[in-house]
């Protein structure tokens, strides 16, 4: 029994038809609701129609992606107990359309970052990159925020003040508005693309200046307490997200990524309800992490796991690369989960499918005359499916002959 092939889905505005997921052997969709913004109740009619449409094509929601948590229940605002209210409601109409896994993410304002949308690599394949010296010009000289400078090295400063002195004032309002607004805007992104968008991003970071690493440690476990009973009694395993990058940015306080991170996750409530998104690619980029040692140390709270590389560059920096080349031991790692699959399957578990999502990919061939949100390209992610698929089905027969 493999990993359950998976593929990530935006919705009828997707240039990829469900139709054609089918033809390309994917068994579970990952979707969400993504019209309603964070915070709203899931109405179980909406999820039943978006569940029934993939049905027609003869697949199933398999997990959602994400049921955003809002700022508000990060900062523990004054709306906070609306808003956590509200998600626990989502999670019973989930349950009750048995729908079973929901990704979920605890980065305050930011969920992801890069730097380059168009990095191309040797080959003329097209990905994205994270320059770490890149960002601090952001951060420094074109966001201006109050005390960034203190947040560098300074080789970091130096190296920053040179790139933004290279950048003319259109290069640099682009950067902006990539990190700001375009890697953003498909995922609930907390800042709307009109007016002066980088004040409206300020005044974002400033409701965390007095939120460090303990207290959105502390917000994140008061959710988990308020949330997983619920999710116990709908039957919805939930599954966190790794930051992405796994290190600190714009003085925000970072909670999920590393080892320790994730132990104190799933020990502050001892549930299986209560689990991790796995993500290679994301991990991949703090040197300090061993991905081998996390996937088997986290294996039994392993509900969703999305594979990709990243090659590492100087300086902190990174770019996202093929799904079987890179810093990420792909071998190792699949082949963990497919013994904590097997694991499962012995222990009666009902959470046996494990499914997994090509998570990114090399823009390659027609991808280059399709739009699609970032990361997103279909060749680019078909390609990796195909890989990673091969892969599991070989390391599935050398544990059979093995066995």
């Amino acid at each position: 029994m493999a990993l359950e092939k998976t593929w990530r889905w935006f919705g009828k505005g997707d240039a990829v038809p469900l139709a054609w997921l089918r033809q390309m052997g994917i068994e579970g969709v990952v979707t969400a609701l993504h019209h309603l913004s964070a915070g709203d109740v899931w109405p179980t009619e909406e999820i039943r129609a978006v569940q029934a449409e993939i049905a027609r094509h003869g697949m199933h929601w398999s997990v959602v992606e994400s049921l955003p948590v809002a700022e508000g229940i990060k900062t523990r605002s004054a709306d906070c107990p609306r808003l956590v209210e509200n998600y626990r409601q989502s999670l019973r109409n989930l349950g009750a359309c048995g729908i079973d896994t929901v990704c979920y993410n605890f980065m305050p304002v930011l969920d992801w970052a890069r730097t380059d949308l168009h990095y191309r690599n040797e080959r003329g394949g097209e990905s994205m990159r994270f320059d770490y010296p890149t960002f601090a010009a952001f951060d420094i000289h074109i966001l201006k925020r109050k005390g960034a400078a203190d947040s560098y090295s300074d080789d970091i400063r130096q190296r920053a003040e040179e790139i933004a002195g290279r950048l003319t004032a259109a290069q640099q309002e682009e950067l902006a508005h990539n990190i700001i607004i375009v890697t953003q805007a498909f995922i609930h992104g907390t800042v709307g693309d009109g007016g002066d968008y980088k004040q409206q991003f300020l005044n974002r970071l400033d409701t965390y200046k007095h939120i460090g690493k303990e207290t959105l440690r502390e917000h994140l476990f008061a959710f988990l307490k308020d949330v997983l009973p619920v999710a116990e009694e709908a039957g919805v395993n939930l599954c966190i997200h790794a930051d992405d990058p796994p290190f600190p940015l714009l003085g925000l306080p970072r909670i999920a990524s590393t080892l320790d991170d994730f132990r104190r996750i799933t020990t502050q409530y001892d549930s299986p309800a209560n689990g991790v998104t796995f993500c290679t690619g994301s991990l991949s980029t703090r040197p300090d992490n061993d991905l081998t040692a996390m996937a088997q140390a986290l294996a039994p709270r392993i509900h969703f796991v999305h594979l990709r590389n990243t090659e590492a560059l100087p300086c902190h920096s990174f770019c996202e690369s093929d799904h079987l080349s890179g810093t990420v031991d792909m071998y190792a790692v699949i082949r963990i989960l497919l013994e904590e699959q097997a694991a499962r399957l012995r222990a009666g578990r009902k959470d046996t499918r494990m499914p997994f999502r090509p998570d990114h990919g090399i823009r390659i061939l027609d991808d280059f005359s399709r739009t699609a949100n970032p990361g997103y390209p279909l060749y680019g992610r078909l390609k990796g499916l195909a890989e990673i698929d091969g892969m599991q089905h070989a390391i599935e027969r050398i544990v059979e002959n093995n066995s």
